[in-house]
């Protein structure tokens, strides 16, 4: 927050120099011109990059290294996948409240990082152990419980890192930009799509690389390459410390008691049930600050006295996300499809570019990137000055007008993957190759390319509208906690596909035929869940677009 003067030559208002509730790297007063903004973010966006080559380096290439190395069956791999990037995207909840509540954002980066670094080496190490065990006269293959054991050690020591550093990272990245200068506060928008931007270069970059490198060289080294890029993420997000603002905790002004989150936002809702039968007084109702909200949460006012007018508009601030939240999840199902069952139905496809090059099948994730990459200067440069001259709008459009457009993009992306997997099932059949789960089937790969595309462009609507949304809807020192709402919807997300998939994979196995997720792919049928999927995002849709016509935003967007 910063204050303003008038210029009287121009009438036009201009922002103070020191930018308030904020503080440099040293504990003064942060000034503008010499801390935040581009300036700072720059540091943010390359730290995102680099974590991001690193996190992906593992996650896009982990489906092969489950059914290859580890010997899993393609239902069980995609379970333990998706468990294990559902994990990832739900500890930010628990690490953004920890860093709101005790470390602070700062803190929270350096203690997660330390556990993300070293759950990458112990990932390294774990790829060096023997496969063979048992005996070892007739080579029986099969893998070693030690391997398997320090894998899953290392996989999750590296989710407990990642879960916390991304969450303060990027809520930390959006602080640099003080939302009260007009300048400044346009500058935000923008910022959220150029990190999405890089991050997604980062994504291209380990997709095209790494993949390549784990298939063909060796997975101890292609996962010794991300080790050492995130060891560069956090070089470099301690280079720029001396050009950080850092928010100097406005709980301190507003008087709270409790400095969790969740216990206040808990305490409110406790008292509201404890004095349900009471009707709020009109002096007491004068106490909320924000009147739009209390009349969509008027049964919350009941709790002002016992726990303070502040306190009961943050718990109704954060409950007024929650119903956008629910209506999100299906997109994080539909979210990890892509390093799952986009990558198996890749693999047994025509993956040969000449007699001795083959493209592995993660490979193909790198369309997921080129599509953000291509369309988000297009989105930003083009796109957005166009609408905004009719709707006069700052980003053009609603951020939940954004999230709506990537959900229905999203709803295409499905359905062209269902006739696809419609297509090359048909091809097997054709060839004769129901029963061969082991040979190529003779469909080129790049039939699967526009449903990564589509992907990739619902990825720029979708994913950057909900970062932005929840980063923007709450109070200012809840913030880490509502980028973690964001990202929990790509845990949870993947939590319930991964529900989804055992339910169906014992449903459709018990009927004396191939299971939807048979190893068998030529005798599965991916492409019901896909048609399924895209039923359920099209429920989705229709929920959000609801919830979009009435949605009172914190401030006009």
């Amino acid at each position: 927050m910063s204050t303003f003067t008038a210029d009287n030559e121009t009438g036009t208002i201009v922002s103070n120099d020191i930018v308030e509730c904020s503080v440099d790297f040293q504990g003064n007063p942060s000034v503008r011109s010499a801390s935040g903004g581009w300036r700072s973010s720059g540091f943010f966006i390359g730290a995102e990059m680099a974590e991001k080559f690193a996190y992906f380096g593992v996650a896009s290439n982990l489906m092969t290294y489950f059914t290859g190395p580890l010997q899993e069956s393609t239902a069980v791999a995609a379970s333990n996948v998706n468990l294990w990037l559902g994990t990832a995207a739900f500890l930010p909840l628990i690490w953004g409240s920890i860093a709101d509540s005790f470390l602070g954002r700062f803190r929270t980066i350096l203690v997660t990082s330390s556990f993300y670094i070293m759950g990458l080496g112990l990932l390294t190490y774990s790829a060096t152990i023997p496969d063979i065990c048992g005996d070892q006269e007739t080579h029986v293959s099969c893998v070693s419980q030690v391997k398997v054991g320090v894998f899953f050690c290392a996989l999750y020591l590296i989710a407990l890192g990642e879960g916390g550093f991304k969450v303060c990272l990027r809520t930390l990245g959006a602080d640099q930009f003080d939302e009260q200068d007009p300048v400044e506060s346009k500058a935000k928008s923008s910022y959220f799509n150029w990190l999405y931007f890089a991050i997604s270069t980062g994504i291209f970059t380990t997709r095209l690389v790494i993949n390549y490198v784990q298939e063909n060289l060796s997975w101890a080294l292609g996962y010794g390459i991300p080790c050492l890029s995130m060891m560069l993420s956090l070089f470099l997000f301690l280079l720029g410390i001396k050009t950080y603002r850092f928010n100097t905790g406005e709980e301190k002004r507003q008087g709270k008691k409790h400095n969790n989150p969740f216990v206040r936002i808990s305490l409110v809702l406790i008292a509201a049930a404890k004095n349900r039968r009471q009707t709020p007084s009109d002096e007491t109702c004068l106490l909320l600050s924000n009147e739009k909200t209390s009349n969509k949460f008027r049964f919350l006012d009941r709790a002002v006295i016992s726990c303070g007018s502040y306190e009961v508009e943050e718990a109704k601030a954060v409950l007024s996300l929650i119903p956008i939240w629910m209506c999100s999840l299906v997109f994080g199902i539909v979210y990890g499809q892509s390093p799952t069952f986009f990558t198996k139905q890749g693999s047994t496809m025509d993956r040969s570019i000449s007699s001795t090059l083959i493209v592995p099948a993660a490979t193909l994730q790198c369309f997921i990137s080129l599509g953000i990459i291509f369309f988000i200067p297009i989105y930003d440069r083009l796109f957005v000055p166009i609408v905004r001259s009719f709707t006069h709008k700052p980003a053009g459009i609603t951020t939940l007008q954004r999230i709506s457009t990537g959900i229905f993009l999203s709803i295409i992306s499905m359905a062209t993957a269902a006739l696809v997997e419609m297509k090359r099932l048909k091809v097997a059949r054709d060839n004769g190759l129901v029963d061969s789960p082991d040979a190529t089937v003779p469909m080129s790969v790049c039939w699967l390319i526009p449903q990564y595309v589509l992907f990739g462009v619902s990825d720029v609507f979708t994913m950057v509208g909900l970062q932005e949304f929840f980063y923007g809807q709450i109070p200012v020192e809840l913030r880490s906690m509502g980028l973690a709402l964001y990202l929990s919807i790509i845990g949870i997300g993947n939590f319930l596909s991964s529900f989804m998939v055992s339910v169906i994979e014992k449903a459709t196995s018990q009927s004396g035929q191939a299971s939807w997720f048979d190893n068998n792919l030529n005798q599965a049928h991916l492409d019901y869940f896909y048609w399924l999927l895209a039923c359920l995002s099209s429920i989705s849709f229709v929920f959000i677009v609801h919830l979009a016509k009435s949605y009172v935003y914190k401030s006009p967007k």
